[in-house]
């Protein structure tokens, strides 16, 4: 599957105008999709329908 986020990488980075060392690309689109392997656990996880956000983000 790494080939779609090479693919999502280079047009990407087209789309800004940022130069890409073809040498990264391999690097860039494993970490895309180790990346999109952990928002799908996030976007995955069910909340409790009475659930709300903080009103004040403290860190």
């Amino acid at each position: 599957m790494t080939g779609r986020f090479r693919i999502q990488a280079e047009l990407s980075a087209a789309l800004l105008d940022l130069p890409l060392d073809p040498a990264w690309l391999d690097g860039i689109a494993a970490s895309l999709e180790l990346l999109a392997g952990h928002a799908a656990l996030v976007m995955g996880t069910p909340l409790p329908p009475d659930i709300e956000p903080a009103p004040v983000f403290n860190p």
